[in-house]
């Protein structure tokens, strides 16, 4: 596994994500939609610590996890709440759609609360993928029932849970494997409490009904959709900048769309397909231009550090904002001082 490249391993990640959808989809129709969420995230707690006893990553400050905690009980405690409740009213295929709104949704955040500068074109591909959704869940052309209605506001809500989430991480610095390691044992705390509440409607005879395959099932969508997937992710991130990596995830509604219809035999309809297209190819140009076009301000700094120091004293920000990682900051300063010795 170790020798995956950083885009193999992010295209792996993607598709975890969307196959943990399409098994929890088909997982609905056995168990109740909390019940899924504490089995999930169980075995995925208990993997996540064991990785952090065997890679003793820096433990943060005091201070820090209070703050750590309480946004591993946003996401993926109550957005992934939210979500799986949608994901019980509506399909796997819109559920991934839905989510790919994500950065949309970031932008308009940070706009709000950071005081982000949105330009003319942000805001027209922020309009174009805001129709996009209307046309998934049907409010533009009055096809939505009332049980497709809940679980599209569901949905977007454990999305804007995610969104909101990732505004408030932005100043976080904390090592990213005791981060979820913490975030989703709350998380999963959050689960279990709530979940006494859904077990008053379980018999024994219930539970004694279920298949043992979905058992296994619910214990690989879990494995899958956190540990695994999240592992993937971290494993691109050593080797590629995060605003690269976050490009890839508008293969997570394809793969979705694609693995709802093969296993599901979920189809859309003619103007979800239209609104599919507006999302995905409203988010693709959103994180291409965060890739490649970087403020004059920013080129101009660049270039002034350039020539005073080398890239290897960038902090993690700065060098994310050029495009480079670490390991390819310190390889260029090795090969700018092989060029200049005589």
């Amino acid at each position: 596994m170790l020798s995956l490249s950083p885009r193999v391993a992010i295209v792996g990640a993607c598709l975890c994500w969307a196959l943990g959808t399409i098994l929890s989809k088909t997982l609905l129709s056995s168990f109740p939609p909390v019940t899924i969420l504490v089995f999930q995230l169980t075995p995925s707690v208990i993997a996540l610590w064991l990785a952090v006893v065997f890679t003793k990553p820096d433990i943060p400050a005091a201070r820090l996890l209070l703050p750590i905690g309480l946004l591993g009980l946003l996401n993926p405690g109550w957005a992934y709440t939210f979500s799986m409740f949608g994901l019980a009213e509506t399909s796997a295929s819109i559920a991934t759609l839905l989510w790919a709104f994500e950065p949309i949704l970031i932008l308009g955040l940070a706009w709000i609360f950071l005081r982000e500068r949105i330009d003319g074109q942000l805001a027209g591909l922020v309009a174009l993928a805001a129709s996009g959704v209307f046309l998934i869940s049907g409010l533009l052309t009055g096809e939505p029932s009332s049980r497709t209605n809940l679980g599209t506001a569901l949905i977007l809500a454990g999305v804007l849970c995610c969104a909101i989430y990732t505004v408030l991480a932005r100043n976080l610095t904390a090592s990213p494997l005791f981060t979820v390691a913490i975030q989703q044992t709350v998380a999963l705390s959050w689960m279990i409490i709530i979940w006494t509440l859904e077990l008053y409607a379980i018999t024994a005879r219930d539970v004694a009904a279920v298949p043992i395959q979905d058992v296994a099932t619910i214990v690989l969508s879990g494995l899958l959709y956190y540990a695994l997937a999240y592992w993937l992710y971290l494993h691109a991130l050593r080797s590629m900048p995060a605003s690269v990596a976050g490009s890839f995830f508008s293969l997570i509604p394809v793969f979705g769309v694609v693995g709802s219809f093969l296993f599901l035999g979920e189809r859309l309809t003619p103007p979800q397909w239209l609104g599919a297209l507006l999302i995905i190819g409203a988010v693709m140009m959103v994180l291409r231009r965060n890739i490649v076009e970087p403020s004059i301000e920013l080129a101009g700094r660049m270039t002034a550090i350039r020539r005073s120091q080398t890239l290897s004293m960038l902090d993690e920000r700065q060098l994310d904002d050029i495009g480079l990682t670490r390991k390819q900051a310190s390889e260029l300063d090795k090969r700018n001082a092989d060029r200049r010795k005589p």
